[in-house]
């Protein structure tokens, strides 16, 4: 796939809009005599779930796209994305819909990576493959608790793609820690069964205290790893390819939308498409929270929690130290998996899901809402 883009393959390319919401053969675009009647879900009621796609037999979806009218935060974290394989009853994706696309925080911020990108901070778009083998079901939820004026969306994808035991199926979980408790790492996932490959993080950080909040080891507990894991990082930055500290860049797999130092809030991706991460029975990802600065500052901001670290042996200050911290987080973790899909965690509730995204200090106007 990508690669063979020149082979003249016996499959059907399909795409599924609110103009043809069945991607049926030869029915776009009818309404309106074909003078575009329908571009939209308009308007997008809250409370409403809409059935974006639902389509028999094997395929792959290759390209999602989606927008809506550009600057409200709590639509981004409350319009929820959830997708169905194989007639399964429970969704292996499910997600806020800007956090799914990239960012964290109800931020738009124009970024493209080689599997997610936001053209110009407004259009949405995926292209990580997603393939299904007898049924692929798509639902986007209004859980806002007010109406969206509009939301467009094109989900373009194949029929009649063959599919063996070694596939795997993808899988999109949100989860949100507010506060995670101090010196207690953050899990991005946990509770996996099955065979996959882990695809890929989008992690945001809402820093809660002073100085330095990235040293923390991103760790992959693969299979029957317990105490320690396989795989352990050296940092929040290192993770995504940066150094240093924080920088707003995009590359095709790993990079950073968001660095607002000034809020505290932060957002970064990191796909492992060039170095996947397999797993056969069981998957545990997580990140300490760990950070680094001024030993009185910090002192001063925890008290008698207050728990540091020397660091590396080079150190020669005895003023600069870690600590253990306890900040924000939030993650997407992207990955393939042989069905069926294990339940996951609830979702964190609308409430849970909107505090603290420091809406009014950007002074992001959007329309009156409902309470939370």
């Amino acid at each position: 796939m990508g690669n063979d883009v020149f082979r003249l393959r016996e499959l059907e390319s399909r795409a599924a809009t609110h103009e043809n919401m069945h991607a049926e053969r030869g029915v776009g675009g009818q309404v309106l005599g074909g003078r575009k009647g329908a571009p939209c879900i308009w308007p997008f009621r809250a409370g409403e779930t809409h059935t974006l796609l639902d389509v028999e037999g094997s395929g792959m979806i290759r390209h999602i796209w989606c927008t809506i009218p550009p600057g409200h935060p709590l639509n981004l974290r409350n319009l929820i994305l959830r997708m169905y394989w194989d007639g399964q009853d429970t969704p292996s994706v499910e997600v806020p819909l800007g956090d799914f696309f990239g960012t964290a925080h109800g931020r738009q911020r124009p970024f493209v990576s080689a599997m997610l990108s936001v053209a110009d901070g407004k259009g949405f778009n995926c292209w990580i493959p997603m393939p299904f083998a007898r049924h692929a079901r798509i639902t986007i939820e209004n859980d806002s608790g007010g109406d969206v004026p509009m939301f467009f969306y094109q989900i373009d994808f194949t029929q009649g793609d063959a599919w063996d035991e070694e596939t795997g199926f993808f899988h999109a979980q949100f989860r949100r820690q507010n506060p995670c408790p101090l010196q207690e790492d953050y899990t991005m996932l946990d509770g996996i069964e099955g065979k996959g490959v882990y695809l890929g993080t989008v992690l945001g950080v809402r820093s809660c205290a002073p100085c330095w909040w990235g040293e923390g080891e991103v760790k992959f507990y693969i299979d029957d790893d317990d105490a320690f894991p396989t795989i352990c990082g050296t940092g929040a930055e290192d993770y995504v390819g940066l150094a240093w500290g924080l920088g707003e860049i995009a590359t095709p797999w790993q990079g950073a939308p968001l660095v607002n130092p000034e809020l505290g809030i932060y957002s970064i991706y990191r796909f492992h498409h060039r170095d996947p991460i397999y797993f056969q029975r069981r998957l545990r990802v997580t990140i300490q929270q760990i950070g680094i600065g001024d030993r009185k500052l910090v002192k001063e901001h925890f008290g008698d929690r207050f728990i540091e670290y020397t660091p590396a042996g080079e150190q020669t200050n005895p003023d600069y130290r870690y600590f253990e911290r306890s900040d924000d987080w939030c993650s997407v973790a992207y990955w393939y998996q042989t069905l069926p899909t294990k339940s996951f965690p609830p979702l964190p509730t609308r409430r849970e899901r909107s505090a603290d995204l420091l809406i009014e200090q950007e002074s992001e106007k959007g329309p009156e809402r409902a309470d939370l």
